[in-house]
């Protein structure tokens, strides 16, 4: 059953004994996300969301959780739904802070300044609304209450600033008419169908986000979803068994917010991608394609694969094998629906499966919190977990045919909108690959730079770019000086500032175009400050342009458009984080002058606009 969360292991024994111990771990967050990783039901949860609040009393950081604060409005009770929501959100990688209101208190805690969800300075709303608290029932229902939904999102995003997360509505198993309540437009399933799709319609080219508990509430089955006697008891509006799938989905959504989400997948080979063991079966022995049924189940995977490489996800390969042969059957086999060309990094080979992880993060210059790892193979599965626990490792059943299944509810690539860029990202690590073997040919540095015929382009935020640089903002961890994090309206007002200055910065090469790279915020300092300042508010950079000197030239088109505005100073702050200690040193190793530091190692630094870097070999444009 796809509530019991099956792609996740199940949890340990003495899992009781290991929270209490979470007090005396080194980093208490990312044992916090580990324990969060195995399939907790209800009762796991409340203890897990329980010892994460002791944590943060005693003032222990959660890192590398990103925090997030989340309003919680709804007519059910929605205190027990709200420690749900913890334990699973610290599984998607968010230490997540809930603030419900009293019980019916939907509109007065969204139109009222001063209430408890719009004081509370959260990052988003859930409004946890189904068809028992929408008006559905008159002639003009649907109407009636995608208005009122429109009335509250832009309440809390007037009084809080807050995004919403809205819900579609799932459909309750009862039937008016039988199967001509579909035909008869005043049923209540008909309704809510209609509400449905006008909801969807309703959100377009809007930054609040979708909750899908329809699709949620069909995948569990609508008569388990619906609990008639806790509803009628304890108001709760989603079965007690339901309560893990669901607070799974909110927390894999605000993961994807935070830039959580998984970005590559990494294939097994032998009994994963094919049935059978290449190396000792051969071509023609291996089960593979139509007509065999485990062949076909196979396949299926592959053809899962393929779509999720086509919406940007990178593939990659980690197989004990000999490598020619492998690499045979993706060339030769006619039933193959993976290429060569599909694959970003090919590791077949008899180094352990852990080190050929590593080998792929390191060539595709991504984290493996980045990476999905599937294989048939339990021990193995079980060894990657152990000795790279920042990998998510699915279950796989026993029978292939449901390998796509699992790996689709699993959820790892869950999105909050798709770009142009997003389609091509896969591009973008193949490129990066063929970079890395022409810097192995190269004799130095500058003679490798200088092959790659690079220009960089700069321009200030803009609503056509401006998902990109919300996504980078929120996803980017390990090149980001402050990890600061925006939502979509917050740049959009940023945009708007007639002072200071803001830059997107585009870079493309011979090998393709990279895309967005970096953005900045700057901020002016005070208007009676004696000599005039520019604050670096944020200053962030994809992993996968690094060591191009891009921070050279960025820095050289920050200064000039200073001095155009008769700015004579920079200052930049690192705050440090378990994620971005590589930029420690970012600012002194571009010269920047020290101004002090803090006892959480927080420091700042100061830039004469004067000054320059110099250019690397690059071709610069605008706009």
């Amino acid at each position: 059953m796809p509530i019991a969360l099956p792609w996740l292991p199940a949890a340990p024994q003495d899992l009781r004994q290991q929270m209490r111990a979470l007090p005396e771990a080194e980093h208490p967050g990312a044992e916090v996300q580990r324990l969060a990783g195995f399939a907790l039901n209800a009762n796991q949860l409340d203890r897990l969301a329980k010892a994460m609040a002791e944590l943060r009393g005693q003032g222990r950081s959660l890192a590398p959780l990103t925090p997030f604060r989340l309003g919680v409005l709804g007519t059910g009770t929605l205190d027990l739904l709200a420690v749900q929501l913890v334990g699973s959100a610290a599984r998607h990688g968010v230490d997540l802070t809930c603030v419900t209101a009293p019980f019916g208190q939907i509109a007065q805690q969204a139109f009222d300044p001063a209430s408890a969800i719009n004081e509370a300075g959260c990052d988003g709303v859930l409004l946890a609304l189904d068809h028992r608290d929408l008006p559905l029932a008159g002639d003009n229902g649907v109407e009636e209450s995608l208005a009122l939904l429109r009335g509250l999102r832009q309440a809390l995003r007037n009084a809080g600033g807050a995004l919403s997360i809205v819900q579609t509505l799932a459909e309750p198993p009862e039937p008016l008419f039988g199967h001509f309540d579909a035909r008869w437009h005043n049923t209540l399933r008909a309704k809510i169908r209609a509400f449905n799709q006008a909801l969807v319609e309703d959100l377009a080219g809007s930054a609040d986000l979708l909750l899908d508990v329809a699709a949620m509430a069909g995948t569990a089955g609508t008569a388990n979803w619906f609990s008639p006697g806790e509803w009628h008891l304890a108001k709760l509006p989603v079965a007690m068994a339901c309560l893990p799938f669901y607070a799974d989905h909110v927390g894999r959504l605000l993961g994807a917010l935070r830039g959580k989400a998984r970005r590559v997948l990494v294939l097994d080979l032998d009994n994963t991608l094919w049935g059978g063991i290449i190396g000792d079966d051969g071509m023609g022995g291996i089960r593979l394609g139509q007509g065999d049924p485990v062949g076909e189940a196979h396949l299926a995977l592959q053809q899962q694969a393929l779509a999720l490489h086509g919406r940007g996800i990178v593939l990659a390969v980690c197989s004990k094998n000999e490598e020619a042969t492998a690499r045979q059957v993706f060339r030769e086999h006619p039933d193959m629906a993976l290429r060569e060309e599909h694959i970003a990094v090919f590791q077949a080979n008899w180094v352990d499966k852990a080190a050929n992880l590593r080998a792929i993060a390191q060539e595709l210059s991504l984290g493996l919190a980045s990476f999905v790892f599937v294989d048939d193979n339990p021990a193995e599965r079980a060894i990657i977990r152990q000795r790279l626990p920042e990998v998510a490792v699915p279950e796989l059943p026993e029978d292939p045919a449901l390998y796509t299944r699992t790996l689709a509810l699993a959820g790892y690539f869950e999105a909050t909108g798709f770009s142009a860029e997003d389609a091509a990202r896969t591009g973008f690590y193949k490129d990066n690959a063929r970079r890395a073997k022409l810097l192995e040919a190269s004799g130095d540095l500058d003679s490798y730079l200088a092959s790659l015929e690079m220009e960089i382009r700069f321009a200030p935020f803009d609503a056509v770019g401006r998902e990109r640089i919300v996504q980078l903002i929120n996803k980017s961890n390990q090149f980001n000086l402050t990890t600061r994090r925006y939502t979509e309206v917050e740049i959009a007002a940023i945009e708007q500032r007639s002072e200071g200055a803001t830059l997107q910065v585009r870079l493309a090469d011979r090998f393709g175009d990279n895309g967005m790279i970096s953005t900045l915020v700057l901020t002016p300092s005070a208007p009676d400050t004696p000599e005039k300042t520019w604050h670096i508010d944020l200053w962030l950079m994809s992993c996968r342009v690094l060591g191009r000197r891009v921070e050279d030239a960025v820095l050289n088109e920050v200064s000039r458009l200073a001095r155009e505005q008769g700015v004579l100073w920079l200052e930049g702050t690192y705050r440090p984080t378990d994620r971005n200690m590589m930029v420690r040193d970012h600012y002194p190793r571009l010269g920047f002058e020290p101004l002090g530091a803090e006892e959480d190692g927080t420091t700042r630094w100061r830039w004469s606009t004067a000054q320059s870097r110099p250019q690397p070999p690059m071709q610069v444009s605008h706009g």
